[in-house]
């Protein structure tokens, strides 16, 4: 107990998956152990030049002992407080700047590495505390352009650098500091919502398949069942024919009698289902699977209105209808498509579903305000929504209207994409408004044989 209450202002609540693992910062400070003493030692003995050679191993000494510390103390494998992770990457900057301003400053080639430890919190730790680090790295950056011991040099042709050069090397320093911290920690930030979007993405649809596979079971209990419910009502009618002269018996064995067969022929159709479900319930033609779809959001104020022009193929006759199978993904991402159509549509829904002899089109139009300009370019995106009531990572807690994550669309878009199909979106042209949604596939791509007929 005593030893988690000492892990406990390390490791955060929001940290637990993401936090910088307290081995990789370990590793790289024993990396920056190993090159600096290299360095120092090698500049020292081999080239021969002076540098206050004890103060410079004292400092890298303490590095090494801060890692022999945190290694004995905690275990490396735990991940660490966003606090905590900053603080051990601002000592590593204030180390680096130490060891710089003893052997020469901005004069010195290694003060590129101050970019290390930026980088690092860029790639793992909020935005706030990489910009806290930035600003103490840009402080040590200035220090060091102003005032440092000598860069160790011979005795002979001792080198001096000119101040613009040193005033350059500043400014590229300062630039470099500042762009690697917005641009590592921006697209360390895509990779997570990316990651996160996947992982809800699977999460769906494995919820979907699971709702899918329930029709399997159902099949399968109707098999089971059937025997013990037959037993039931046989026992039953002849319980009714041993008590045909009470009357209050009668009266409930014949209820039995009646529901025992009601579930005879509930449990039959279930079976029928499952003997057809290779042929005929694992496909379904696009019009019948639009349908479906469309059923639970009919009913409310909005009308939704389903058009299949006839379409004609190369040879001038009518194409067939074509067959889909009956995936969970297809039937989640036109759903929810449908569904935020339905949800920003005035009074009309259009599904309008074209086919030819090479290509199947589904398009849902509503009349709705349409897409707003500084968003559509971006949707498709994990954590993009339309929604009025999303305001970045703040979500109204108001209980009116639909408040989103950001998350339906990416999901819809992936799971179709995924299932072979192109998604474009579009506003209507102008004096309309509304939006449009255009789902494409190849028939070659995605139509199954249709189920033969008995």
């Amino acid at each position: 107990m005593k030893s988690k209450a000492w892990l406990a202002p390390f490791v955060g609540p929001q940290q637990t998956v993401r936090g910088l693992r307290l081995q990789t910062l370990v590793r790289l400070r024993w990396m920056a152990v190993i090159g600096q003493t290299g360095a120092i030692l090698w500049v020292y003995m081999v080239l021969g030049f002076s540098l206050p050679l004890g103060p410079c191993l004292a400092v890298i000494a303490l590095s090494a002992w801060l890692n022999v510390f945190l290694s004995l103390r905690w275990r490396t494998s735990i991940r660490l407080h966003e606090r905590y992770a900053a603080a051990l990457l601002a000592y590593d900057l204030v180390q680096l700047a130490v060891l710089l301003y003893m052997t020469g400053g901005l004069e010195n080639p290694f003060s590129f590495l101050f970019l290390v430890p930026v980088t690092v919190s860029a790639t793992s730790l909020p935005l706030e505390r990489t910009i806290w680090l930035c600003v103490i790295a840009l402080i040590s950056v200035t220090v060091l352009a102003v005032s440092h011991m000598p860069l160790p040099w011979g005795p002979v042709d001792e080198l001096i650098l000119p101040p613009l050069y040193i005033s350059g090397v500043w400014a590229a320093l300062c630039c470099g500091l500042i762009f690697s911290a917005l641009y590592v920690s921006r697209i360390a930030r895509e990779a997570r919502e990316m990651s996160d979007a996947l992982a809800t993405t699977e999460e769906i649809l494995a919820r979907e398949q699971k709702l899918h596979a329930l029709d399997g079971l159902a099949a399968a209990a109707a098999h089971e069942l059937g025997t013990p419910l037959a037993t039931i009502s046989l026992v039953a009618k002849e319980l009714k024919r041993d008590h045909k002269d009470n009357d209050s018996i009668r009266e409930d064995l014949e209820l039995l009698v009646s529901q025992a067969d009601r579930c005879r022929d509930i449990l039959s159709r279930l079976a029928d289902r499952e003997a057809q479900s290779d042929e005929m319930f694992a496909r379904l033609n696009v019009l019948v699977m639009i349908d479906e779809i469309a059923g639970p959001l009919r009913g409310t104020d909005v009308d939704i209105n389903l058009n299949a022009p006839a379409t004609a193929n190369g040879e001038g006759t009518a194409s067939t209808q074509p067959v889909f199978p009956r995936s969970p993904a297809i039937i989640y991402g036109i759903g929810n498509l449908l569904e935020n159509a339905v949800d920003f549509a005035a009074s009309t829904v259009d599904i309008e579903v074209n086919w030819d002899s090479d290509e199947v089109v589904i398009t849902i139009s509503d009349d709705g305000p349409g897409f707003a300009q500084d968003v559509i370019e971006r949707l498709g995106e994990p954590f993009v929504t339309t929604r009025p009531r999303y305001l970045g990572d703040a979500v109204s807690t108001d209980s009116d209207g639909h408040q989103g994550m950001g998350l339906g669309f990416f999901i819809a878009k992936t799971v179709l994409e995924r299932s072979g199909a192109s998604v474009a979106l579009a506003n209507r042209a102008y004096p309309a408004t509304g939006a449009i949604v255009r789902i494409a596939w190849s028939r070659s791509t995605i139509e199954v044989e249709p189920a033969a007929e008995a």
